[in-house]
C-alpha cells in the first residue's frame, strides 16, 4: 500500500514536454494541502516555474501556511483574506512606519471595497472602478494603488493568481510637491531666532547638509569625522512609538549609507554641540544617559522626541516672523543653495541621498531653470560689455 504524504509535505520533480516539436524544460512541486472531507482523498496543488529554486519558494510558502493552519485555497480565498495573510506575514522588512501606512491604506480604502470579492475574480476594470472612485488626493490614490499592486503582486509571486489586475491602470496625474526653500534674509532670520536655544546647532547643521530630521537625530559621534569633514550617514533615529518593535535606530530611508563632505562651518557647528553636550555632561551628572553616543540630546543625554523637536521649531519660526516654515524645509534650502553655488546635481543628490538625480533634478526644477535663465541674462551682459553692443 502507498504511503500517504502528510499535510504540508511536497516533493520537486523536473519536467519536460514537447510541443510543436520543440522540447520545453521546467520544475513542479506538487504540496498536500489538505483532504476531501466528503472522499477522503487528498487534496494537492502543483506550483510550476523555470527553476527548482523559483517553485521550492512556493512550495515553501504554502508549507508553512498550511502546517500553522493559515493556508487557503486560492479558489476560494477573497481579497480581504489574502490582504490579513499578507499584512501579517509579508511585511516584515518593512519600517515600522511604513508598515502603518500600508495597513492604513489596506484597512481604510482597499477592504471596504474590495476586501469580498474572491482573488481570483479580481479583474482589472474592477480595480480601475476602485481607483476612479477613491475621493483622495492624487497622491493618497497613487499610493493606496501601490499598496494594492504590491500585495497582488506578491499573490502572483506566489501563484495564488496568474497576473496582477492592478496593471495598466489609469492613474491621476501626480501633485508637484510645492517647495518653499528659505531666502538669505530668512536663513539670517531663523538662525538668530535659534540661538541660545537647544537647536540652535540642530538647524545650523540641518540648513548646509540637507540631512533630514531623523537623520540628525540619530548621527553619533563615530560618524563625525573632523579631521576630513565628513559625516557618515548610516542611520536614523526612529519615532518614539515604534522603538519597542524596531528599536532606537532604523536604517537611512533608501536604505543606502551616504557621506557627506561638510562645509568648514559645519563641522565649527558640531563642535559648538560637542562643548555644549560636554558641559549638558557635567551638569546632569550620574543621571547622564547617552551610550549610543547621539550628537543631538535631551540635557540628560537621552535621545530627542521629533514631536518635541518640531514644537520648539515651531517656536523659533514663529519669533523668526517665518510662521509656517517646516524643519524638512531646511532641506529644500540646502539644495536649492547647493544648486546656486554651482554644485553639480549628482553631488546634490549624493549629499541628499536621493535615489536617482533625475529625482532631484525633477524635484528643484523650477529653481534650476530660473537659474539658468539668470545665467543666460549675465552672459548677454558680459558679451555686450566687452563687444560694446
Amino acid at each position: 500500500m502507498a504511503k500517504k504524504n502528510a499535510k504540508g509535505s511536497g516533493t520537486i520533480r523536473k519536467k519536460t514536454v514537447t510541443r510543436n516539436g520543440k522540447q520545453y524544460t521546467y520544475w513542479e512541486a506538487r504540496i498536500t494541502t489538505g483532504r476531501d472531507p466528503g472522499t477522503g482523498r487528498q487534496i494537492q496543488r502543483s506550483f510550476t516555474g523555470p527553476t527548482q529554486k523559483a517553485v521550492r519558494e512556493k512550495m515553501q510558502a504554502a508549507a508553512v501556511a498550511v502546517n500553522t493552519g493559515t493556508y487557503t485555497t486560492p479558489q476560494r480565498m477573497t481579497v480581504g483574506e489574502w490582504l490579513d495573510i499578507w499584512q501579517r506575514d509579508y511585511l516584515g522588512s518593512l519600517k515600522p512606519c511604513t508598515v502603518r501606512t500600508y495597513k492604513g491604506a489596506v484597512e481604510n480604502h482597499v477592504k471596504p471595497a474590495l476586501g469580498a470579492v474572491k482573488l481570483v475574480e479580481l479583474h482589472p476594470h474592477m480595480v480601475q472602478g476602485f481607483i476612479n472612485g477613491l475621493e483622495l488626493a492624487p497622491s493618497s490614490v497613487r499610493l493606496v494603488y501601490q499598496v494594492l499592486h504590491t500585495a497582488l503582486e506578491k499573490a502572483v509571486r506566489l501563484d495564488y493568481i496568474p497576473k496582477n489586475p492592478t496593471y495598466n491602470c489609469e492613474l491621476p496625474r501626480r501633485d508637484r510637491e510645492e517647495i518653499h526653500p528659505l531666502d538669505d534674509q530668512q536663513v539670517a532670520r531663523l538662525m538668530e531666532a535659534a540661538k541660545g536655544t537647544k537647536l540652535e546647532n540642530l538647524i545650523s547643521v540641518a540648513l548646509f547638509t540637507g540631512m533630514r530630521q531623523s537623520e540628525l537625530l540619530g548621527l553619533t559621534w563615530d560618524a563625525v569625522d573632523f579631521d576630513s569633514s565628513t559625516i557618515n550617514v548610516n542611520k536614523q533615529l526612529s519615532r518614539a512609538e515604534h522603538r519597542q518593535r524596531s528599536g532606537l535606530f532604523v536604517s537611512t530611508k533608501s536604505g543606502k549609507i551616504r557621506t557627506i563632505t561638510a562645509a568648514p562651518l559645519v563641522m565649527r557647528f558640531l563642535r559648538a554641540q560637542r562643548r555644549r553636550q560636554i558641559e549638558m555632561q557635567l551638569k546632569a551628572g550620574p543621571v547622564w544617559d547617552n551610550p549610543f553616543g547621539l550628537v543631538f540630546t535631551m540635557p540628560d543625554g537621552r535621545p530627542m522626541d521629533q514631536r518635541n523637536v518640531d514644537y520648539h521649531f515651531r517656536r523659533i519660526t514663529a519669533a523668526a516672523g517665518l510662521e509656517g516654515v517646516r524643519f524638512h524645509d531646511t532641506r529644500h534650502t540646502y539644495a536649492v543653495n547647493a544648486i546656486r553655488a554651482g554644485d553639480d546635481i549628482k553631488t546634490v543628490q549624493g549629499n541628499l541621498g536621493h535615489a536617482t538625480a533625475a529625482f532631484t533634478l525633477d524635484r528643484y526644477a523650477h529653481f534650476t531653470e530660473a537659474m539658468q535663465k539668470d545665467s543666460a541674462a549675465r552672459m548677454e551682459s558680459f558679451a555686450k560689455a566687452v563687444l560694446n553692443l
